[in-house]
């Protein structure tokens, strides 16, 4: 065997063995390994490198992610909030539930629209339709952000009101919420 058959036999053989051993620790990573799992079946020695594989199910200083943590985290990513604010700087902030009707409302804003009272206990604006294809029914709680569909309005409700099959909820107030009432004029909706 001459010296380039040599050499290029042997790394034939270096770049088979780095595709095997690549080879087991995907297969081990798919089936929860950890990166010690991994040296052990590798190197058979049971010895750990200066790097190691993070698992997917800890944090980055090891300790375990739980249903609550992910929970959390979804809750943090999907979270939206607006701010509804008068010419008179009456300023409420509500936070959106994430269904279809809320992130409709969400996409057109910012907006400018006038401020309507209505009944006793709402205040009402009105924007493009909004899409309530997977919207829950409003739950009946003074602070509630909904949407009444037959009319096409925004009602923010500062006094309690009965359920209603065509009212959709879109969320809840989270600041401001004692001065809904006196929300006046001409509003800017704004994302928050």
């Amino acid at each position: 065997m001459t010296q380039d058959e040599y050499s290029t036999d042997s790394r034939r053989r270096a770049a088979a063995v780095c595709g095997t051993l690549l080879a087991a620790m995907l297969l081990l990573g798919a089936c929860g390994a950890t990166a010690s799992d991994t040296a052990d079946a590798t190197t058979g020695d049971g010895a750990s490198s200066s790097s190691s594989i993070q698992d997917a199910d800890t944090t980055t200083d090891g300790s375990a992610i739980t249903q609550e943590d992910e929970t959390m985290q979804d809750d943090t990513i999907t979270t939206q909030r607006i701010n509804v604010q008068d010419e008179n700087g009456t300023t409420v902030v509500f936070e959106l539930n994430g269904s279809s009707a809320a992130n409709d409302l969400l996409g057109q804003l910012p907006m400018t629209v006038a401020v309507e009272n209505f009944s006793t206990n709402e205040k009402i604006f009105y924007p493009d339709a909004l899409d309530v294809s997977d919207t829950p029914l409003a739950s009946v709680a003074v602070g509630t952000l909904a949407y009444y569909e037959p009319w096409g309005d925004v009602v923010m409700f500062y006094g309690s009101y009965n359920a209603n099959n065509a009212l959709y909820e879109l969320g809840h107030v989270v600041s401001g919420g004692d001065a809904i009432a006196n929300l006046s004029g001409t509003i800017t909706i704004a994302a928050g």
